[in-house]
């Protein structure tokens, strides 16, 4: 009964053809029940020649033969195209959905769970959905067939009717003992092929390192042996699986055989008809097919069981919960920022944050320093929210940022990270994800603010070129300006500069630095260093330490009033020296 629950998510993503379903399945079930009579029209057809009467017999195969056509090629063909359909729009609004709900989930969810899982989840298991509605549609008419013709078994034999019962009764056993086995083997053989997705997921990505570094060879060990896992797994399947077939397959014989020998005897002393025994030849084969038609519905069970309890993991918020967001906006922001006895810690880690409080003011350029550790990164995850604090609150203008909409807060604040991620499009589609409608007008217009536009137009495509896997063709600088000018057609009010500078060379730290010193006017800048000569000359300089903010002031100031800005200063001018 769980198991079957775990398909109830389904029924929500064929709402719009249930229609054409239920149709489809009152077509399956008529087909089934007029292939009931195929045994009994031979039956009769050959009954009848036995006695001569040669124009009935015809009129027996005769309406055996429409049967065949209309119900089995007519109405068996169209249904089951009809499903076919409804099957395919399931597997992709399920991917969608899966997909969807993936983009919903927290941004820490990913540090827990690899790209390669869930890309597997979207794409690999919801396609093995497929072809499912009429495996199941196909097993329950094989079946409720089965059940008439046993009662017209019984009607005839008692004797014959019972060794198909005791028969049926084995085989429930057998499929209770390998269903549970095939399961747990095919969820870990799933386990492993997540790592070998996210194994060449990260491969691909990150081909300029990985040849750099000269770790082919170890990457190549790698795959081999998650392969090498994953035939196991295959291999531990595929013998349970001949296993149970052959179990199966031996017991189909001795049905087969001790039933036809059985209708002799009991034809021999005249217990039941000749058109029985014709008829039987016919069923007992049915029942043949209903153990094919199980054991195969079982296969594909086994595989969509353990895909649906993946994707509805993730469509039902089991692995994480979606994030939250209120339903305020603001409009105008002024860049106000503040921290109100804030406390955070990691998962499993210890505080972070304690009762921390900070006030940040719009137009100037803020600078958060302070030894590894300390809670630096910390700010910024909880300003965009891929945290929450654990205690107190954050305001923008005042308005806690957990009761902005998703939308009002993303676009009202920004990051700009040390490595930003730029899509494998156009220059000028990564704008267009931002805002469908921008031009290349005010494309330029950013890209000018943020000192790329000229690099960008000396190229032979300019603004039309693919900019390759994460904007693997630009420099570091060139992405980080790139993100800057993306991030002002956002119009945020508030820039988060997390490292943004700490691994570009001078040239390039010099633009992004004469890029913040423009928009300080009109933003609310906050810059996250470990290089101090980078943020020298910010308005204030807040030194965190312990979880705390410990200083507070302008880079002259500190050096005389914080010890602990003047050790991370004469440290860092050490290293240089």
């Amino acid at each position: 009964m769980k198991k079957i629950k775990e398909y109830k998510p389904l029924l929500d993503f064929v709402k719009d053809q249930k229609v054409t379903i239920i149709i489809a399945s009152i077509f399956i079930f008529l087909v089934e029940l007029a292939n009931l009579s195929t045994g009994y029209l031979n039956g009769k057809a050959v009954e009848e020649v036995t006695h001569n009467n040669i124009k009935l017999a015809i009129l027996y195969l005769g309406i055996y033969f429409l049967v065949c056509i209309v119900f089995n090629v007519i109405i068996y063909l169209n249904a089951n195209c009809k499903l076919q359909e409804v099957e395919s729009r399931l597997t992709r609004k399920l991917g969608f959905g899966a997909y969807v709900k993936a983009l919903d989930l927290p941004a820490y969810a990913y540090e827990k769970t690899s790209s390669g899982e869930i890309i597997n989840r979207i794409n690999g298991d919801a396609n093995t959905l497929s072809f499912a509605f009429l495996h199941i549609l196909e097993l329950v008419s094989s079946i409720i067939g089965s059940i008439i013709i046993l009662v017209y078994i019984f009607f005839n034999s008692i004797i014959i009717a019972i060794e198909i019962l005791i028969f049926l009764v084995i085989l429930y056993f057998i499929l209770k003992h390998y269903n549970p086995l095939l399961i747990a083997v095919h969820k870990e053989r799933k386990v492993h092929q997540d790592k070998h997705t996210t194994l060449i997921n990260e491969s691909i990505r990150g081909i300029r390192e990985v040849k750099t570094l000269g770790i082919k060879g170890e990457l190549k060990s790698n795959s081999s042996k998650i392969n090498k896992d994953i035939l196991e797994k295959s291999f531990k399947e595929v013998k349970l699986y001949k296993e149970s077939k052959m179990i199966i397959s031996t017991l189909k014989s001795i049905l087969e055989v001790s039933v036809f020998i059985t209708c002799v005897i009991l034809l021999y002393y005249h217990r039941i008809s000749l058109a029985f025994f014709i008829a039987m030849t016919y069923y007992v084969y049915r029942y043949m097919r209903l153990i094919e038609n199980i054991n195969s519905f079982m296969e594909t069970f086994q595989k969509t069981y353990v895909s649906i309890s993946r994707v509805n993991e993730l469509l039902q918020n089991k692995l994480y919960e979606d994030e939250h967001f209120g339903n305020k906006e603001i409009n105008n922001p002024k860049g106000t920022i503040k921290f109100e006895h804030v406390t955070f810690n990691y998962p499993n880690e210890s505080t972070i944050l304690d009762d921390f409080n900070l006030e940040l003011k719009p137009n100037k350029k803020i600078a958060i320093v302070g030894k590894s550790g300390q809670g630096k990164s910390t700010i910024f995850n909880l300003l965009t929210r891929v945290f929450d604090p654990i205690e107190g609150k954050i305001t923008l203008d005042d308005i806690d940022i957990k009761d902005l909409t998703e939308e009002n807060l993303r676009k009202n604040i920004s990051i700009i990270r040390q490595e930003p991620f730029i899509f494998n499009r156009t220059i000028l589609n990564n704008f267009k994800l931002i805002d469908e409608d921008i031009t290349l007008k005010e494309v330029r217009k950013y890209c000018k603010e943020a000192y790329i536009d000229d690099y960008i137009m000396s190229l032979p495509d300019k603004y039309d070129t693919i900019l390759g896997e994460g904007g693997v063709n630009l420099s570091g600088g060139q992405k980080q300006r790139l993100s800057i000018a993306r991030s002002l057609s956002k119009k945020s009010k508030v820039l988060l500069f997390d490292e943004a500078t700490s691994a570009l060379d001078n040239n390039s730290q010099e633009y992004i630095k004469m890029t913040i010193d423009k928009l300080v006017k009109d933003h609310t800048i906050i810059i996250v260093a470990h290089r101090l000569s980078t943020i020298i000359d910010a308005d204030i300089i807040y030194v965190i330490d312990k979880g705390k903010i410990s200083a507070k002031g302008t880079h002259k100031e500190l050096l005389k009033n914080s010890i602990t800005y003047k050790q991370l200063y004469e440290n860092e001018n050490t290293l240089n020296s």
